[in-house]
């Protein structure tokens, strides 16, 4: 099954009750059972929902996986995740990542005895020092928020799977539609549902994809046992916006690159990252394991001053100063003192995370207009 059709159908039967094509909003706390034990299939909703099962399917299906857990958020998808591990384990991350997951991690999980190495991993076999007896994951983004790195997945995980060590891909900014973490060697794959997959700015969500059983069991007693599970109408509007996401992606894709070859022309713009050019350092890993490269970039002015990005960052019209990405508008933000606040200044200029530093998610709008939108904002 091609990907547009996987998208629409895959994993999402029509109402057997009524025949609606749509998946019904099942908006209840418990189920009726006709003897003790005996039921449906359905006890109670946080343990199971037929709004969140067809969901689950279907972003399997999306990811090339066997199972799909859900969640009320992308960072409570990941805080279950860490919860597989013990006291003492070690987990190695990327460097350049989402604020909120290094909070997690230093704010939340160190204090329960777990330890990160946040490691430049656009050079795979800086892995190597790491690793040893305790190493339990590796934590990767890739394209990297919000410096756009590339992570070659597959060496990563051939280097790693000799020691037995999970592999995890935040694969949020990419999209199922641009890359496959499964089919690469990974184990877990986590999306930020809220962005690409909804992508209509109306909800919040995560998820977790998984191929191995056993995996997948374990993070079933999680979902139930923490209980940070999504309401079926979050639900509803992922699964809505699932069917979309291949048209949606298509143009996010062809303005993204409109906009990053247009500013990395500006005579203003001094560094512009985005995956798509041919001189981006890890460019043909890029385009070995991405089917395209995506409408999320950042870039500094030649003026690098924390005042003439914020007249930048004050000045759009069409491109809205915003938290959040993926959604069908554009978007505009400073990482330095919104996503990636949590990540203290001396650690985020040590990984390349300048002040004046400007991210964009680029819409679905008309590519023009976002060109003229930017044009007036950068004079």
């Amino acid at each position: 099954m091609q990907q547009a059709t996987k998208f629409i159908h895959a994993g999402v039967e029509p109402d057997p009750s009524t025949g609606a094509i749509m998946t019904p909003i099942f908006q209840t706390s418990t189920y009726v059972q006709e003897a003790p034990g005996k039921h449906k299939g359905y006890e109670y909703a946080r343990t199971q929902n037929p709004t969140r099962d067809q969901l689950q399917k279907a972003l399997a299906a999306a990811e090339n996986g066997a199972y799909g857990i859900s969640f009320g958020s992308g960072l409570a998808a990941i805080d279950t995740l860490l919860k597989l591990f013990n006291p003492g384990d070690e987990i190695i991350c990327t460097n350049d990542l989402y604020g909120g997951t290094y909070r997690l991690m230093t704010k939340v999980w160190e204090r329960y005895g777990l330890k990160f190495h946040f490691v430049d991993l656009t050079e795979p076999s800086n892995i190597e020092p790491f690793l040893n007896e305790r190493t339990r994951m590796i934590w990767l983004e890739t394209p990297t928020n919000p410096l756009l790195r590339i992570l070659d997945i597959k060496e990563i995980c051939h280097i790693s799977k000799e020691r037995n060590v999970l592999i995890a891909v935040d694969n949020t900014f990419a999209s199922p539609y641009l890359q496959n973490p499964l089919d690469l060697g990974a184990d877990i794959v986590m999306h930020s549902a809220t962005k690409y997959l909804g992508g209509h700015s109306d909800v919040v969500h995560g998820c977790l994809i998984v191929n191995k059983e056993e995996l997948a069991q374990q993070l079933y007693f999680l979902q139930n046992s923490c209980g940070a599970v999504p309401g079926p109408q979050d639900c509803f509007l992922i699964l809505r916006g699932l069917k979309t996401l291949h048209v949606r992606m298509q143009r996010h894709c062809e303005n993204g690159a409109v906009i990053a070859k247009y500013l990395r022309e500006h005579p203003k713009v001094e560094t512009v990252h985005w995956c798509g050019f041919e001189d981006h350092p890890n460019y043909e890993v890029a385009k070995a394991q991405m089917r395209g490269f995506g409408g999320m970039m950042s870039f500094t002015l030649k003026n690098d001053s924390l005042e003439a990005a914020y007249a930048v960052l004050s000045s759009t019209k069409l491109f809205s100063l915003a938290e959040s990405l993926g959604g069908v508008e554009s978007l505009i933000g400073h990482p330095a003192s919104m996503t990636h606040a949590s990540i203290p200044r001396e650690e985020r200029l040590r990984n390349g995370l300048a002040d004046s530093l400007i991210r964009l998610s680029v819409g679905i709008e008309d590519a023009n207009d976002l060109v003229r939108d930017l044009e007036k904002a950068l004079a």
